[in-house]
């Protein structure tokens, strides 16, 4: 290159092993310059597969755990079934069913004594109603064919406060709370397979699975704690204690407003719902003493913070794209509360671990449990002490509401995408 040449820049590319670089090569007082290459940023690391238990679909996605229950994702299993709206009252003995286009109750049956949950079956063709028959022996499922709406005959089983399934699909669970017990049953006839006594675990009732499915955690309502369950040994691997806020929310007050909060005295929590984050690495845990969420390392078994949210927090649902929790906040500590409580629905952004987002119900209410519809548009929950099911506009959080039966409580909403449930209200996947 000639000295005379005019000053300017010659960008040049080489290549170098592993990868391109560029060098530039600037003129400047007839002598050229040249800069070290500039490496290629490197490509991030694709998370390894998840190796699942034998018998479970696969995880197609190791950062989303959620990203089978898209709205494109509806399974043709499901093709044909009836759109509704399925609401347990566990005071009235009743199913009231609704009509989402409408938003009207379309019929209303009877079932057992005490329903406490709406649950899919594991291959998607069967809602099972959960009647725990409180404080009685005569406890049930009442099958809802999800292509006609109708009930089923009952069938007895004893104590199903709540039901899940193994991530294989071999068996259901029955939570039988007051036995301190998961029973493990055949998921169509229902017939007993075994039983995991969880004797440190008053008020076993809600669940969530890790993502390669090989353990649970149950949350322990009554003593404050979760117990973590080995799916593959069937055995319990250990409980832990949820420490408690230093504040929380002052009862009966507005927990938007200033001066809302007051000394946390409570001993011990009242853990509700649990779910798990898009990549597996975190549980969220409804907490209606703490108002808020524990979040906790499910893998290491430990608390690794917590999140405010609302009064008596209870139940949770991710969004169909995975990127938020809906929190649903009944508006007490206690477990029968008045009508026209402070209840509110908190919107957590999974990335950030922040609320980004907070509705209360207008005139007061009592968000319990339920799902997000199939668009994603509508977040549908039961009002436990009011008598009513809200339907809340997921981008405004703008609530309409419907008359049901005594006492509404785990609700579902169908169908839902996903391949299969690991049951409660959809637990999709």
């Amino acid at each position: 290159m000639s000295s005379k040449t005019t000053v300017g820049a010659v960008l040049a590319l080489s290549v170098l092993a592993g990868g391109i670089a560029v060098s530039r090569m600037v003129e400047a007082s007839g002598a050229a310059q040249v800069q070290a290459p500039v490496a290629a940023p490197a490509p991030a690391a694709r998370p390894a597969p998840v190796v699942t238990v034998p018998g479970m679909p696969p995880v197609f996605d190791p950062t989303n755990v959620y990203s089978e229950i898209g709205p494109t994702h509806l399974s043709p299993v499901v093709k044909g079934d009836l759109e509704r709206v399925y609401v347990p009252n566990l005071r009235s003995n009743d199913v009231s069913v609704i009509d989402p286009a409408t938003m009207k109750v379309v019929d209303t049956f009877k079932v057992g004594r005490s329903p406490q949950h709406v649950i899919p079956s594991w291959d998607l063709r069967t809602l099972w109603v959960a009647n725990n028959a409180e404080r009685h022996g005569d406890g049930s499922l009442t099958p809802i064919d999800p292509r006609t709406g109708k009930p089923g005959p009952n069938v007895a089983v004893d104590d199903p406060y709540n039901m899940y399934f193994t991530p294989d699909g071999r068996s259901a669970i029955v939570v039988a709370e007051a036995r301190h017990r998961l029973d493990f049953r055949d998921p169509h006839t229902m017939a007993m397979q075994y039983a995991i006594e969880v004797p440190q675990c008053g008020g076993i009732n809600h669940a969530d699975f890790s993502m390669d499915g090989r353990y649970a955690l149950f949350t322990c309502e009554f003593d404050g704690s979760l117990a973590k369950i080995d799916l593959v040994s069937r055995k319990v691997l250990g409980y832990l204690k949820l420490s408690m806020p230093s504040t929380r929310f002052r009862e009966g007050s507005d927990p938007t407003a200033p001066g809302a909060s007051e000394i946390c005295t409570a001993k011990k929590g009242m853990p509700q719902d649990i779910r798990i984050s898009p990549d597996g690495k975190r549980y969220y845990v409804a907490d209606m003493d703490a108002d808020g969420v524990h979040v906790v390392d499910g893998d290491n078994f430990k608390q690794i913070g917590f999140i405010a949210a609302g009064i008596g927090t209870h139940g949770l649902y991710p969004s169909r794209d995975g990127k938020y929790l809906y929190i649903a906040s009944r508006g007490t500590h206690r477990i029968h509360g008045k009508r026209n409580g402070p209840g509110s629905v908190a919107v957590l952004d999974f990335a950030t671990g922040k609320i980004v987002a907070n509705w209360p119900v207008p005139g007061g209410g009592s968000p319990d449990m339920g799902n997000v519809s199939a668009d994603g548009k509508w977040l549908w929950l039961s009002g436990r002490f009011d008598d009513v099911v809200y339907r809340i506009d997921t981008k405004t959080g703008a609530m309409q509401k419907v008359k049901v039966g005594g006492e509404p409580h785990g609700l579902t909403v169908w169908p839902q995408p996903g391949r299969y449930s690991l049951g409660h209200t959809g637990n999709l996947r």
